[in-house]
């Protein structure tokens, strides 16, 4: 006879239509490590933590479901973290235990037992970046080399070299065999025939730009071109370039021209929409350093933004550069940026909690403690050394000796010490240094963890704490 096996648990997973495609894609392989069944009811609501246990309970009662949400069926229903409502209704309802889960999906493998959620797979990317090297002539080959190794490094696919409108380099060749020798692929931005030629005939294989002022000459390098229009807003010009372009079979990508914000940006932004419905088969490049560079704003959230617009539109190449100082990793945060607008568009979910590596100014999460447990974390505290946290506005100190909070550090120091004078140089260093942190959370409203850096996405700098020099020291010392 054969062997009869318990079946996997199974679970109902109820969501709304924003979190569906997600949801699908993480089920699966939860379902997979974790032994159960589960099926998923869309309610009629777009945002999931916007449902209330009484909407629930109508919806449910109107869904195909009704009368499959059984004991004999389900084990359990899964709510989303954010629903707000007393439960109680539902299991009377239903004769089911009803849970919330957690108030992020993400975290859903935490729910599960899990230590933490699985990390998204950013490896994949269908966006080129081409990095220039603004006013090239003015520097020297090891100045160029080694701005290009950056560029290369923070993820430029291929090294652009500015040319300056009105001179001639006629080092353009020279250099282009120099880069080319040393594995990076290379463009030339320039409009000049002899430059353009020599740094072809070393090897570079792109050429910023060609319109109908140039174009005679361009069609015969051999190479791929750039199509602009001859005026930013004359889509007439671009369309001719690119027929001539298309009948003589010469590799070519588009490029309607990216206006700084208060020079027709809007408009610059509807031509990149209507080039890609005209030409729906062709390559489209943007050059989004007219943003980056002329726009007084970290760099990040606009390459995030762009980085998206890219992907929705399918342009496959953006131009960029890092000139000025609040884009000095406008290329690094680009790139994490394409990663993550390819993963979030292949699977149809939010870039939202996902990876904080572009999160630089402020924190993806805070958390409190809370006036009690800070009260009673400090009664237990037998020792003179300082714990300090940062939450509710204030900076709070504590030992065994008392539990100080405020929002100036030097009046804190000042009430801690004024009737003592025992702090040793090392241990008032220490102090000083961790609440230039704490104050710096404090004002940008991010996360504090004492002897821990502070948290600047891509760019954090990981942190030896001061317990872990001591032993450092005492081991090199012994």
């Amino acid at each position: 006879m054969p062997v009869e096996t318990e079946s996997p648990p199974r679970i109902l997973f109820v969501t709304g239509r924003l979190a569906e495609p997600a949801l699908r894609d993480l089920l699966p392989r939860l379902a997979q490590r974790h032994q159960f069944e589960y099926e998923i009811e869309v309610l009629g609501i777009s945002v999931a933590a916007l449902m209330h246990t009484d909407w629930v309970v109508r919806k449910l009662d109107q869904s195909s479901q009704r009368e499959n949400i059984t004991p004999q069926k389900f084990q359990k229903v899964v709510l989303p973290g954010f629903c707000q409502g007393s439960l109680e209704g539902l299991m009377g309802a239903y004769q089911l235990p009803f849970e919330r889960g957690p108030k992020d999906m993400y975290d859903l493998p935490l729910y599960f037992g899990e230590q933490q959620k699985e990390p998204p797979d950013l490896t994949k990317y269908d966006t080129e970046i081409i990095a220039e090297i603004n006013h090239a002539p003015r520097l020297t080959d090891k100045e160029i080399l080694q701005l290009a190794e950056r560029y290369r490094q923070s993820g430029a696919d291929v090294i652009d070299l500015g040319c300056i409108p009105g001179e001639v380099w006629a080092r353009a060749g020279a250099v282009t065999r120099l880069l080319v020798a040393e594995g990076f692929r290379i463009s030339i931005d320039s409009f000049d025939q002899q430059e353009v030629s020599d740094a072809v005939v070393q090897g570079a294989e792109l050429v910023l730009s060609c319109n109908q002022t140039n174009l005679q000459w361009a069609k015969q390098l051999g190479v791929e071109l750039v199509a602009i229009p001859d005026q930013p807003h004359d889509l007439t010009s671009l369309e001719k370039t690119v027929a001539e372009l298309s009948a003589m079979n010469i590799p070519f990508r588009v490029d309607p021209i990216l206006e700084p914000i208060s020079f027709g940006f809007m408009a610059s932004l509807v031509r990149y929409y209507e080039a890609r419905r005209k030409w729906p088969e062709l390559e489209i490049m943007m050059g989004i350093g007219n943003l980056t560079e002329l726009s007084e704003v970290d760099s990040a959230g606009v390459n995030f933004l762009f980085a998206g617009i890219c992907q929705e539109l399918q342009i496959r190449s953006v131009l960029t550069t890092e000139v000025i100082n609040w884009c000095q990793t406008a290329v690094q945060e680009f790139d994490h940026a394409r990663r993550l607008m390819h993963y979030c568009f292949e699977r149809r979910t939010l870039p939202k909690h996902l990876d904080s590596s572009l999160v630089m100014l402020r924190d993806p999460r805070v958390h409190e403690r809370g006036v009690e447990a800070l009260t009673q974390m400090q009664s237990q505290i037998k020792d003179p050394n300082f714990r300090i946290f940062v939450e509710r506005g204030e900076l709070h100190l504590m030992n065994r000796d008392g539990y100080w909070h405020g929002t100036d550090p030097y009046e804190l120091f000042d009430d801690i010490f004024s009737e003592r004078n025992d702090l040793e140089s090392s241990h008032a260093f220490y102090l000083g240094y961790e609440l230039s942190k704490a104050v710096t959370a404090l004002t940008l409203g991010k996360e504090y963890r004492q002897d821990q850096a502070l948290s600047w996405g891509f760019l954090t700098i990981p942190e030896i704490s001061a317990h872990e020099r001591r032993r450092q020291q005492s081991r090199e010392s012994s």
